[in-house]
């Protein structure tokens, strides 16, 4: 093929992915179940039509409950939503994690959304996730993240998913979602703008802004929320930010997270779950059991200290291809309490952190590493 014919194929895929872009735009304007399942297919074409595959990008997670009967729930999370004129990677991704666990059979009891729905928390960006979430058959359960919050101080965010804390119990399992995300005021002084304060948030490493914390008062609600429950009770925490302490340059990190390991430590069955990281991540600290989980959007580098010594490492994922370094995975929450997981990065063996690992400080069953080198 000579140097023209190559340059008209290429202006051929060009054209048709525009179009194909400009299809899956024009049909979030009205986002209901019909459309949803016209959006999904035309982003899926999109994709092939550049040769790529999506990766799977939700995590199931198989629980057992206090009364001994199974049970399943989805996490998606960090999807990162520009406005859709700006961005229709990340939406794609979200569309086909909606429509992966719509594919599920049976259902899950219930689909958990881990925070950073939006990238920077506008009102557009937001009511975009809002509407490709309630494509969702099984019910949803959502937290927030920074990036959902500090345009407007959580006002849309509330307005379209209600608290961003809560509690329930499910099958013998008690669950809890924190807003882990909260800072101190650090815009007032310095007269930032609502979007100011927003990009400062969502950027790292920049010195303006304030370490993330959960407060003293969500940690009374906690302490008095939890008084009532059993210590052998099984509970899973859901928080957006790693409740311990890992990289605080650039708030992997809540800064009160030792208060609230103390009123998790008297139960023996505490598995927490976050985001916000957007890499594989496994800490042990007493009794309470921390995996960190995949982002649907991009993963990020390992901070250059504090990572949890329980913690196998992903490879670098390649920054040219912009699957690289997202994937699926698997929670075993079994009956004792302790954890399986199972990550499936795209283009990578699976990596299995399994309970006899964490139960033995890393002494016996160590996950192997993924198929790829670093780039």
């Amino acid at each position: 093929m000579g140097k023209r014919q190559r340059r008209a194929a290429i202006q051929s895929i060009e054209t048709r992915h525009m179009a194909e872009r400009e299809q899956v735009m024009r049909a979030l304007h009205n986002l209901d179940r019909r459309s949803f399942l016209k959006v999904s297919a035309a982003a899926g074409a999109a994709v092939a039509t550049q040769g790529l595959a999506f990766p799977h990008s939700f995590q199931p997670i198989n629980l057992v409950g206090g009364n001994g009967e199974s049970f399943k729930i989805a996490y998606i999370s960090d999807s990162h939503l520009y406005e859709k004129k700006l961005n229709d990677r990340f939406v794609k991704s979200l569309l086909r994690a909606v429509d992966d666990v719509n594919r599920m059979d049976p259902q899950p009891d219930f689909v958990f959304y881990g925070g950073d729905l939006a990238q920077l928390g506008q009102p557009q960006e937001l009511e975009l996730g809002a509407q490709i979430l309630k494509n969702l058959k099984a019910p949803l359960r959502i937290i927030v993240g920074e990036h959902d919050w500090y345009y407007d101080m959580g006002e849309t965010w509330r307005s379209l998913f209600g608290a961003d804390r809560w509690s329930f119990d499910h099958k013998g399992v008690h669950f809890v979602a924190l807003n882990s995300v909260v800072e101190e005021d650090f815009w007032t002084a310095r007269g930032l703008t609502p979007l100011q304060r927003m990009q400062t948030v969502a950027g790292l490493d920049n010195g303006l802004q304030r370490p993330f914390h959960v407060g003293a008062e969500q940690r009374a609600w906690l302490r008095q929320e939890l008084e009532p429950i059993t210590d052998d009770t099984p509970v899973v925490v859901f928080s957006h930010s790693p409740l311990y302490h890992l990289y605080k340059r650039w708030n992997f990190w809540t800064d009160d997270a030792p208060e609230v390991q103390q009123i998790l430590s008297r139960f023996s069955k505490c598995t927490v779950i976050h985001g916000h990281t957007h890499q594989l991540l496994t800490n042990r600290i007493g009794n309470i059991w921390f995996h960190g989980l995949l982002s649907t959007a991009w993963p990020w580098p390992y901070a250059p200290e504090g990572l949890p010594e329980l913690t196998i490492q992903m490879e670098r994922p390649d920054p040219f291809n912009p699957m690289d370094g997202c994937g699926q995975g698997e929670i075993d929450v079994h009956a004792d309490g302790l954890v399986d997981k199972i990550y499936r990065l795209w283009n990578r063996n699976p990596v299995t952190v399994s309970r006899e690992y964490m139960m033995s400080f890393g002494k016996t069953d160590k996950p192997g590493r993924a198929n790829l080198s670093s780039y």
